[in-house]
């Protein structure tokens, strides 16, 4: 349900607030929480962390999602920017191992290939982005070091090589989790694949992998994580990191790194997003949802209106951080969480 504002002139609550929207014991999904935050006393903004753990996360996952946000509080409670402090989450949620995106990120269809997908951007203009990463713990580093350069996205051996030189890359070995995940999902669709053998699944017809598809056979599936931050100066900024959708042709590239799509962040609002890639690329999501926040719309009734525009049963999730709100929303369940400064 939707919380009340608070009265004009009233500071918003500080501390970490975890947001179960989940369709189950944690709220009803599709339910939003909004925390309007004033004017500091001092006439600056509220520094503020939110931060998902993707679309169809458990919300067992939660106090992952509670640790990424302090994390990103605790960045500016030491005199850091909006980036500095959304990376950070971001960082602590690709270090947890559970969710798809960074030691957590899911394989591929071969059991064996992990490729990633990361982007930041702040309302001060910094972007950057990488796609199809491999070798490396932590891609929203990366995509960070990409802002620094002429380019905003770099990808596959490019982005790799890129990485390597900054003293990114290193080991990465897929988690228990994204192991025990792809045996599940293989065994689920081997299961489908002997009751239809005579199904010409499309990726079959353009595999791409030198193991052959029927002893690679693996589910479809999403996740993403992000964070949007304002910090006191007011400056808004967004991370997002995935190991992307599965099953996938090798090079596979959803909607996380691309601008307007999985992410965007200007003078008005931060926008994070997780879901469908492949549907949200079409109505680039994160703009368009910006782009309302920034003609006066209030966040929550803008990631409504975003929502409305997939079928119910697509996995869909969006938080929003404005100059003086933050909201967060999804179609069937998402593990949320934010932290006032």
């Amino acid at each position: 349900m939707l919380e009340p504002r608070l009265p004009t002139g009233r500071a918003a609550p500080r501390g970490v607030f975890a947001m179960p929207i989940d369709g189950g014991e944690g709220g009803a999904a599709g339910e939003i929480d909004v925390r309007p935050a004033e004017l500091g006393q001092s006439g600056g903004f509220q520094p503020l962390v939110v931060v998902h753990g993707g679309a169809g996360a458990p919300m067992t996952w939660l106090d992952g999602c509670t640790h990424a946000a302090e994390a990103g509080a605790a960045v500016l409670k030491n005199g850091l920017d909006a980036l500095s402090a959304a990376i950070a989450s971001v960082i602590a949620l690709e270090a947890d191992g559970r969710f798809n995106a960074g030691l957590g990120a899911s394989l591929k269809l071969d059991g064996d290939a992990v490729e990633m997908d990361a982007a930041v951007m702040d309302s001060t203009g910094r972007l950057g982005a990488v796609a199809a990463l491999q070798d490396v713990r932590h891609p929203v580093l990366a995509a960070r070091a990409v802002a620094d350069t002429a380019h905003w996205l770099l990808v596959g051996d490019g982005a790799r090589e890129f990485a390597a030189r900054c003293s990114l890359t290193g080991n990465h070995e897929p988690s228990a989790r994204a192991r025990e995940r792809y045996a599940e999902v293989v065994s689920e669709l081997a299961r489908f694949w002997c009751e239809s053998p005579d199904a010409d699944l499309p990726l079959r017809r353009f595999w791409n992998y030198a193991l052959p598809w029927d002893e690679a056979l693996k589910k479809w599936g999403c996740g993403t994580v992000g964070a949007v931050v304002r910090d006191a100066t007011g400056q808004l900024a967004v991370a997002t990191s995935t190991g992307g959708a599965v099953p996938a042709l090798r090079g596979r590239v959803g909607d996380t790194p691309i601008i307007g799509s999985g992410f965007y962040a200007g003078p008005r609002a931060a926008v994070a997003v997780t879901g469908a890639g492949e549907q949200i690329v079409r109505t680039l999501l994160a703009n368009t949802v910006y782009r309302w926040i920034e003609t006066g719309l209030p966040p929550a009734d803008a990631l409504k209106q975003g929502l409305a525009l997939f079928p119910p049963d697509v996995d869909i999730g969006i938080i929003a951080v404005s100059e003086r709100e933050s909201a967060g929303l999804s179609s069937r369940g998402m593990p949320w969480c934010q932290a006032a400064v």
